[in-house]
């Protein structure tokens, strides 16, 4: 494991060390003895209620250069009742992914509302590409889809729905990278069945098992998105990406618009 102050095997044991003097035996349901001179818990407690001996533990404490496995970490976050951002700051400390991250969390109601307190198009998609919610921008922009479609998701939109090709310029760049970042989004999510079975269905197209068989990773980022609307002529906007803290599988998209082009309204 790589090292530096801020991360790796010393920094992850001041932090343990830390957290476990802090968590009071009585927090656990934990007897406390007349004479207890450790503050909080002691090595061998959290040892014993995580599963793991009290050396190994120690070992991991004192910063050793070791590896800790994803699930003795989920154990020690549990034990010490770790909130969920001591747990993130836990797990990237020690370089490893969260188990409990995978499982993707349910949809707030206000998240959904979100995208109608913007101006311009704002639209929400879920871990598959789900349209899980969009203002009415975004339905003029789509017109002839989000209009028509019950279940709209905008990766079956860009390899199945005919306007898809008339109305994205650059249809093939677009079409290329979407399908790298879903790539890059299952490494968050390896044991997703949704995910899976998603992948597996999309692959059924010949041009979309092309672009995913090209192996291509690329993070979700802004740039420039261009569109030629039936009714409103070019389009050109700034894509701008936003994934929730508390929900990594949802993103927000919002399309701020460029040059002399106005969005729809």
């Amino acid at each position: 494991m790589s090292q530096t102050p801020l991360f790796g095997p010393k920094a992850l044991g001041n932090f343990l060390r830390s957290q476990r003097e802090n968590t009071s035996p009585e927090k656990l349901g934990l007897p406390i003895a007349a004479r207890r001179r450790t503050k909080g818990l002691r090595r061998e407690e959290v040892a014993l209620l995580s599963g793991i001996s009290t050396t190994w533990y120690t070992w991991i404490e004192q910063g050793r250069e070791i590896v800790v496995s994803a699930q003795t970490l989920a154990n020690i976050a549990s034990t010490l009742q770790m909130k969920s951002v001591e747990r993130d700051y836990l797990f990237r400390l020690a370089q490893q992914s969260d188990p409990q991250q995978e499982q993707v969390p349910a949809i707030e109601q206000a998240v959904l509302a979100a995208v109608h307190q913007v101006s311009d198009p704002c639209y929400l998609l879920d871990l598959t590409c789900n349209m899980l919610a969009w203002n009415a921008p975004t339905a003029t922009l789509f017109q002839g889809w989000l209009d028509s479609d019950s279940q709209p998701n905008m990766m079956a939109f860009m390899f199945q729905h005919p306007l898809a090709k008339r109305l994205v310029i650059d249809w093939e760049g677009r079409a290329k990278r979407i399908v790298a970042e879903l790539r890059a989004d299952t490494m968050h999510f390896p044991h997703d069945q949704q995910l899976t079975a998603f992948v597996s269905r999309m692959q059924e197209n010949a041009t979309f098992r092309a672009f995913w068989s090209l192996q291509q990773v690329i993070a979700r980022e802004g740039g420039e998105r261009s569109f030629r609307h039936q009714n409103l002529g070019e389009l050109h906007y700034r894509h701008l990406s936003w994934q929730l803290t508390s929900n990594r599988s949802l993103k927000m998209i919002m399309l701020i618009p460029e040059r002399r082009s106005e969005a729809p309204r």
